[in-house]
C-alpha cells in the first residue's frame, strides 16, 4: 500500500490536527520520500515509519511538537540535518537499520537539543572504532545510545511502567473486594440485629402474659377475699 493512502486511512474520519499518533509501518514509498504527511499535523507527537523505503527526509513537513520518531530499517544515509528543522523537539530518534555510516552523517543531529535517546542498530557506524564514546562526544546532549547510557546503564523500559499500572489497578481489584466483604459483614450484622430484635419483641411479650396472668390471679384472689368476709358477716348476724 502506498504511504499516501496509509496515511489517508489512519485518519478514521479525523482531521490531521486531531492526530496526536501515526504509525505507517510496511507501506511503501514510491520516490523514497515523504508521502502524505503535511503541516495541518501540528498535534502529532509519536510518528512510526519503520521499513517504508524511505531515502531522504527531503520532504517530511514541519511537525512541532513531535517527540518520538520511529525510522528504523530504511535507506536513510543522510539528509538527518532536516530533523533539526522539521521536528526540533524530537527526545528520542530511531535510526537503526539504516545506511548510517560515518560520524560526519550524524553530525546534523547537534541541533536537536531535546534529543535524549538514539538507536542506531545495525548500521554501519556502530563498527567504528570507539563508536560509542565519539557519538557521545558529538550529541552530548544524548543519554542513550543504542539502549545504554555511557556507563552502560540500561534505558527504562516503558514495559515495566505498564506492568506497574497493572499492579496499581489489581490493588485497586483487592480493595473492591475488601468493600465487598464489609458490605456483606454488615448485611448479616443488620439481619443479626433484627433477629435479636425479634427475641426482645417476644420476650416481652411473654412477660405481659406473666403479668396478665398474675393480674388475674390476684383479681380472683381479692374476689375469693372478698366472698369469705361476705360470709364471715352473714355468720356474725346470725349469731
Amino acid at each position: 500500500m502506498e504511504m499516501k493512502k496509509r496515511i489517508s486511512l489512519e485518519l478514521r474520519n479525523r482531521t490531521p490536527a486531531e492526530v496526536a499518533e501515526l504509525v505507517v509501518d510496511n507501506c511503501r514509498s514510491a520516490d523514497g520520500e515523504v508521502e502524505g504527511l503535511t503541516d495541518s499535523f501540528t498535534e502529532l507527537e509519536f510518528l512510526s515509519m519503520v521499513n517504508v523505503g524511505l531515502s531522504s527526509l527531503a520532504k517530511l513537513p514541519s511537525l512541532p511538537k513531535l517527540r518520538k520518531l520511529e525510522l528504523s530499517d530504511n535507506n536513510l544515509s543522510g539528509s538527518l540535518e532536516t530533523l533539526s528543522q522539521k521536528c526540533p523537539n524530537l527526545t528520542y530518534l530511531n535510526l537503526s537499520g539504516n545506511k548510517i555510516k560515518e560520524l560526519t552523517n550524524v553530525e546534523a543531529l547537534q541541533n536537536l537539543k531535546s534529543l535524549q535517546s538514539l538507536d542506531l542498530f545495525n548500521c554501519e557506524i556502530t563498527s567504528l572504532e570507539d563508536y560509542r564514546e565519539s557519538v557521545f562526544e558529538l550529541l552530548p546532549q544524548v543519554t542513550y545510545l543504542d539502549g545504554f547510557d555511557q556507563e552502560d546503564n540500561e534505558a527504562p523500559d516503558s514495559e515495566a511502567d505498564d506492568e506497574d499500572e497493572d499492579g496499581e489497578e489489581g490493588a485497586g481489584a483487592t480493595g473492591d473486594y475488601d468493600e465487598e466483604d464489609d458490605e456483606d459483614e454488615d448485611e448479616d450484622g443488620s439481619e443479626g440485629g433484627e433477629d435479636d430484635d425479634d427475641d426482645e419483641d417476644d420476650y416481652g411479650e411473654e412477660e405481659e402474659e406473666e403479668d396478665a396472668a398474675a393480674a388475674g390471679a390476684q383479681g380472683q384472689k381479692r374476689k375469693r377475699d372478698v366472698d369469705d368476709e361476705g360470709e364471715d358477716d352473714d355468720d356474725d348476724e346470725d349469731d
